[in-house]
């Protein structure tokens, strides 16, 4: 019974939170039926540990993803100060649309499962990287948090 009591804890506070923050309003729609971007704390922001701009990496390599002041929570997950990971890839954020879900590509990888690193093959070249964090639908916060923009060499 204990066994039990603990396991499920755990998915009684993740929806009783949600149910909370429907109350507050979030998930809520604009005038035009889009979804209201999630506010992102003061201070929130992302970053890429590795690889280092301006590095040279092998053909297959880690990419380790950062993020500070807010957490990480799986895609389809509504928790306060969360969200996802999604990683551009020679693209630019000036490309997308901030206000609707970040289309899965490969130039915009999706992280859904709350992964903080991922393997990468990309091919031989000069190649950018950039992380967005996304909320429980992949829509960046508002303000986003947006990492600063890599460039790295792939041999």
């Amino acid at each position: 019974m204990k066994k039990l009591l603990i396991m499920t804890l755990p998915l009684l506070i993740i929806t009783g939170a949600n149910a909370d923050h429907h109350k507050k309003g979030e998930g809520k729609t604009d005038g035009d039926g889009a979804p209201v971007r999630m506010e992102s704390p003061k201070g929130a922001k992302a970053y890429i540990v590795l690889p280092k701009d301006g590095k040279t990496v092998k053909k297959k390599f880690k990419v380790i993803f950062g993020l500070r002041n807010m957490g990480i929570a799986p895609a389809g997950i509504k928790f306060p100060n969360t969200g996802h990971h999604h990683l551009l890839i020679d693209a630019d954020e000036k490309d997308y649309d901030f206000s609707k879900p970040l289309p899965a590509s490969d130039n915009c990888k999706h992280f859904g499962g709350g992964q903080t690193e991922a393997m990468l093959e990309l091919a031989p070249g000069k190649h950018t990287l950039q992380l967005v964090l996304g909320d429980h639908l992949h829509i960046p916060h508002n303000p986003p948090v947006v990492s600063e923009k890599i460039t790295i060499t792939v041999e």
